[in-house]
Parts: structure tokens; sequence; C-alpha cells
């Protein structure tokens, strides 16, 4: 039986994965295999050392101690995808709320309730809201992973010209790129021609701040950007002096900030990005998915924090072992193991490595300490 700990409330139709004679889920756990978690930050949390993976219901994992976990053997898992459309539609959304002054707008009528008149008079004040078409403009998506794909897709169908930027473009996304979307090769080029752009990637060291007052400088006057992504990507003094001068036509975010607010060209939504239930569902349905098969067949993926790693898992005895990336490693395991090895799998990322070994016969407790005591080691299961 595997306990599944719970930081947040996780869809019923994702928990429902789980078969109840093999997994048991609760808040209340002290001892546990797993967590399930959305937004609950976790850096504080003092883990058990039963716990063997964190999935994500969702891509960010700002709210998980990653290199804690991975010094600690620790798996943690994201859901890449599973809300892209989710937040590909607000996107959307958020294009037309730059352009359109649709909720300055729709607050101006709002405080025109008792007015005589209020057809009319209504009317006669809707120029101060007027604003450009998305059709024929061009906009820069910076990020193409698999919510800006989506966005470049859905803005060639609304007849927008579209550049998109990302050095690390897998050949998935490539592929799902319209021919229509022009692959630029430097951010500079998105910042200096695109009449909207908006932001895809993830928050790094790197990336923090990429929307800056240096970036700005480089824009076109009358920019209009969007922040769906993390709040973080943008320097929010930076764009309010933006809004204030004029440099920057409008802006929408998903992040409330007292900065931003304050702004009459911004719109700040309350996080809606990822807030819709078929999102929620998808997101739980592939974070449950991802500890299962952690769990019962040692298969990793879309880990943020150890390689991705499958090897077919056809019954027997099979060790699953995380390990420092270090020379002679696999040397060491195999005489280790003192059986015969029918299946093998190793992959590395960064300081540390996962292996697969399917051992003939079943490892004894002194096979498995003899794996324990290896320089580098860092846990080893047998499943």
């Amino acid at each position: 039986m595997f306990n599944v700990k719970l930081y947040n409330k996780i869809s019923k139709i994702g928990l429902d994965q789980l078969d109840p004679a093999g997994y048991a889920c609760s808040e209340d756990f002290e001892d546990y295999d797993a967590v399930l978690v959305r937004s609950a930050k976790l850096h504080d949390v003092q883990f058990p050392k039963s716990l063997k993976c964190i999935a994500r219901a969702g891509a960010g994992v700002n709210n998980i101690p990653l290199d804690r976990c991975a010094e600690e053997g620790i798996v943690v898992f994201n859901t890449p995808g599973a809300n892209a459309n989710a937040v590909k539609e607000l996107v959307i959304c958020a294009l037309l709320l730059a352009s359109r002054k649709v909720v300055q707008g729709a607050n101006w009528v709002k405080g025109l309730a008792g007015t005589p008149d209020i057809g009319p008079a209504a009317e006669k004040g809707k120029a101060t809201y007027a604003g450009p078409e998305i059709a024929g403009k061009r906009l820069g998506v910076i990020g193409l992973g698999a919510i800006g794909v989506k966005v470049a897709n859905a803005a060639v169908g609304l007849d927008m010209e579209v550049w998109g930027y990302d050095p690390f473009l897998s050949v998935d996304g490539a592929l799902a790129l319209s021919r229509s979307v022009k692959h630029v090769t430097e951010l500079d080029q998105i910042l200096a021609n695109c009449d909207y752009i908006t932001v895809h990637v993830p928050l790094l060291a790197d990336t923090r701040g990429i929307i800056g007052a240096e970036a700005i400088a480089k824009m076109k006057d009358g920019v209009r950007v969007v922040n769906l992504a993390r709040g973080e990507l943008v320097d929010e003094q930076a764009m309010a002096a933006a809004l204030e001068s004029g440099k920057v036509a409008a802006y929408v975010s998903d992040f409330a900030s007292d900065a931003i607010l304050a702004q009459e060209n911004a719109v700040t939504l309350p996080h809606l990005g990822a807030s819709t239930p078929e999102s929620e569902d998808n997101c739980a349905k592939m974070a449950v998915k991802e500890i299962r098969d952690y769990l019962e067949t040692g298969t990793i993926r879309n880990s943020v924090n150890f390689p991705n790693l499958k090897v077919p898992y056809e019954g027997g005895y099979r060790i699953c072992m995380i390990h420092r990336n270090i020379p002679n490693m696999i040397a060491s395991i195999t005489a280790a193991v003192k059986c015969n090895i029918e299946n093998m799998g190793n992959r590395s990322r960064g300081d540390f490595a996962y292996t697969i070994v399917d051992a003939a016969e079943q490892p004894t407790e002194a096979n498995l300490e003899a794996l324990r005591a290896i320089d580098g080691m860092i846990s080893v299961r047998t499943i």
C-alpha cells in the first residue's frame, strides 16, 4: 500500500486513477510515499524518509525545493502541457483586453447605474474605450513550449503575423508549430519589431526580469504586453514607468502588484491562467500517472530534477537507484548486484543519474546493502 499525501485539493477525476487497493490518499499522513501538490509551498516542509516522489499538478515548480529533493533522492514531476489549452485561451483573451479596453469600458458602464437614458449615455462615452483590432498586427511569442506553440498557432488563425523566439525549441515543439510562424533567433528581434508581445518561459535565474527597463526600451512605442506565465518575468517598476510614459500602451498580467494596479492601462487578473475544470482534471490525471508509473515500475517521465528514463517492465526483480553522476558508477553497481542482469537502463542529468536494473533472481538484503554502500549512491529501492 502506497500513501499519497495531498497538499491541495486535487481533482477527483485524477485521484480516481489510483486503485484504492494499492493507494491511500490523505492530507493527514505523517509517513508517505508520494505527494500531490498544486500551489502549496513545500520549502519549509521536512519530508519523511519514506517519500519517493512529488508531483506538481501544473507546470511551475517554484513552490518545491528542487535541490533539496535531488539531494534526498526525491523525484519531482510537473505536468507540462496539461493546462496549455486553458492558458492559450486566456492569452487570446488577454490580447483582446490589451487592445479593446473591454474591462475599462465595462467598469465605466457599471458606474452609470441609475442614469436617465442609460443606453444613449453609455453609447456617448464609447469613444474613450476604442482600440485597435489584432488582425494584421505582429505578435511576438517569447518561449515556444507547450503553451507558446498553442498561442502562436491560435494567433495565426486570428490573422496575426506571428514571430516566435525560443533558443531551446524542442523537436516536438518545432513539429507542432505552424509554418506561418516566423522563428527568430534573437530576442531583440521580437522586442524591436512586434506590436504585441507575450511571454511564455519558465522562471529561472536568467529569465527573471526578462522584460525589464532595457528590454522595454528596445520595444516599439505603443507596444502591448501580455504576461500570464510568471509575475517575476516582468520588472513591475519598469513596466509601471513604461505605462505612465506611454511607451507601453497596455499590459495584461495574471499577477497582482500595487505598482501595476495603479496604472490605468493595465489589466490585472487573479491568476486565472489554468483555472478551468478541464485543466485541473488534466493536470491531476497526468500527475497521478507520473506517481503511479514511478512507484510501480520505476519509470521517470516529466521530472524536473532527475533524468527521464523508461525501461520496459515485464515483472520480476527490479532495482531502482538514484545516484550521483560520477565515473565508474555503473561498474560498481553491476559488481554489487552479484546476479545475472536481464535488462538495464541508465540516464544522467547534471550532477545526478538514475539507473534501473532487472535482475534474474531476487536480490538479497546483502546485495541491497552493498548497493547502498557505493560511494555516491543516494537511494536504492526494489519493485
